[in-house]
């Protein structure tokens, strides 16, 4: 890794409407190296990247390449010079094919005349993929691709403009975990090649894995820069949050209660035989890698996915099936994967979201009882310590914590006995996780039934009672967490074993 920095930035300021949300940031990444970018929901992460690829203009300081300063007017000048930028949402035509994607605004390719030299094209977009170490077919339209293709494919088009510097934000996002660490030979292989990359990321064991130092932002100050060669990650997430975090998986030793949940031979959709219970007092993990069928159990449960066969019990009486009011009425709470799409109206505010599954609750003679809802709403966010100026604020305001907060509020409101987590910190920032897993075993003390569903290990074993592990819509492992390892629960998800483990 060379010394002297290809990329740097001094004093960078930004403002909006009135707010200063970047107050002097001074920031470098050398060639050959990879460099985190950690920072809570609005420390200034996107502000600061969309800067240096010319998306926004700072109010003051100025950005250094290659040691001379320079100036974006917009992202296609900063591609011109060697800096791409790969946005956690793929940015790709799904009907167009992955070379069009990938030389989709070159020139190069083109006569005279406009016509493009198909054979060129397809010739160099097999040449940067296969130093990716890549071999799909390139006339395929990219729809076809999986997901982790498709990365290669926005990794490919950043690297054929011979990207010296490459922004990768949330890389991992979309990928099922096994995928991960392919992903991440790639990243190497780029670091070998001299690539400076920014890598940024809220999972903080990929930071400590893959990352040479760490540039720390909160509430718009560069904070520290650490290296991963000495320092751990416990010291990177206390500069984020400002504070120690003791306990960030918090985990009361406690002991299940009565069988609340109980699901017998489900089959349908790719699932084979699910049988499982959960009791009161307990947190269930469901663990599987993407496409093992996790997702399908918890919607098959919760009555929003049919289920042409099997039986879900609760307290010992089926509930009917294909019907979310009569899981609903039973007792069964749900927290989808994507709360945005399917958990929050995020121009409502947040007093109509919480309400909005428990309506008949506030209706009295025919209208909205807005005294109880404001007492309502006033408890759950004093509970929850939802960050917020107040019930009447639009969720969209909110950052992804406290909108996960918002989902959740929805149906504690509704006092169940039995609540479906899935992938309930994604997208969240490492201290309103660790306020979310303590929420968690808070109601689980409280006598919930909770299963949780995530694809991030550490955090099934960190919170979770006892787990269990899918994989092509089977149940290949089920385990008490007493001195669980990450290994045990791979080699289940990716079925080279299987049983009962150590329950």
């Amino acid at each position: 890794m060379s010394a002297e920095p290809i990329l740097r930035t001094s004093k960078i300021t930004k403002g909006f409407f009135g707010v200063q949300v970047l107050k002097g940031i001074d920031f470098e990444v050398c060639p050959g190296e990879i460099m985190g970018l950690v920072g809570e929901n609005g420390a200034g992460k996107s502000t600061l990247m969309k800067i240096i690829t010319g998306l926004y203009t700072n109010d003051g300081g100025e950005i250094i390449f290659k040691g001379a300063p320079v100036f974006f007017s917009d992202p296609g000048k900063a591609r011109d010079i060697g800096i791409s930028i790969i946005h956690q949402e793929f940015n790709l035509f799904s009907n167009l094919s992955v070379a069009e994607n990938i030389f989709l605004d070159r020139k190069e390719f083109r006569n005279r005349l406009g016509q493009v030299n198909w054979k060129k094209m397809n010739e160099e977009a097999r040449k940067v993929l296969s130093e990716l170490g890549a071999s799909f077919d390139v006339t395929m339209p990219v729809r076809m691709l999986s997901v982790r293709e498709q990365q290669l494919v926005e990794i490919a088009k950043a690297v054929s403009t011979n990207a010296q510097v490459l922004i990768m934000d949330e890389p991992s996002a979309a990928l099922p975990d096994n995928e991960v660490q392919n992903m991440f030979d790639v990243v190497r292989m780029l670091k070998q090649k001299g690539v400076a990359i920014i890598y940024i990321s809220h999972r903080m064991g990929e930071i400590e894995q893959i990352c040479d130092r760490v540039t720390v932002l909160r509430d718009g100050i560069n904070v520290d820069v650490l290296d991963m060669k000495t320092r751990k990650i416990d010291d990177v997430i206390a500069q984020m949050v400002g504070r120690e975090i003791k306990d960030y998986y918090p985990h009361t030793s406690r002991e299940p209660g009565d069988e609340i949940l109980k699901v017998e031979e489900m089959s349908g959709d790719g699932l084979k035989n699910i049988s499982f219970t959960v009791n009161r007092k307990e947190v269930v993990g469901l663990y599987g890698l993407a496409g093992a069928g996790s997702t399908e159990v918890a919607e098959m449960i919760m009555g929003l996915r049919l289920m042409p066969s099997g039986t879900v019990l609760m307290n010992g009486e089926p509930v009917k099936k294909n019907a979310i009011e009569a899981s609903m009425a039973a007792g069964i709470g749900y927290v989808p994967p994507d709360r945005r799409q399917e958990g929050i109206v995020v121009n409502m505010p947040i007093a109509d979201n919480i309400i909005m599954a428990n309506l008949p609750k506030y209706i009295k003679k025919g209208l909205l009882d807005f005294k109880k809802i404001a007492a309502s709403t006033a408890e759950h966010i004093k509970e929850l310590a939802l960050k917020c100026n107040g019930a009447d604020q639009t969720v969209l305001s909110l950052s992804g914590g406290n909108q996960q907060k918002v989902v959740l509020s929805k149906w504690l409101d509704r006092n169940p006995s039995m609540l479906i987590l899935n992938e309930p910190t994604r997208g969240v920032d490492v201290g309103a996780k660790s306020e979310i897993y303590r929420l968690i075993d808070e109601l689980a003390n409280s006598g919930l039934a909770i299963l949780l569903i995530s694809s991030e290990v550490p955090e099934v074993l960190g919170i979770s009672d006892r787990v269990l592990v899918m994989c092509r819509g089977r149940i290949t492992g089920e385990y008490k967490n007493e001195n669980l390892g990450q290994d045990v629960l791979l080699k289940a998800a990716s079925g080279t074993t299987g049983g009962d483990g150590n329950e």
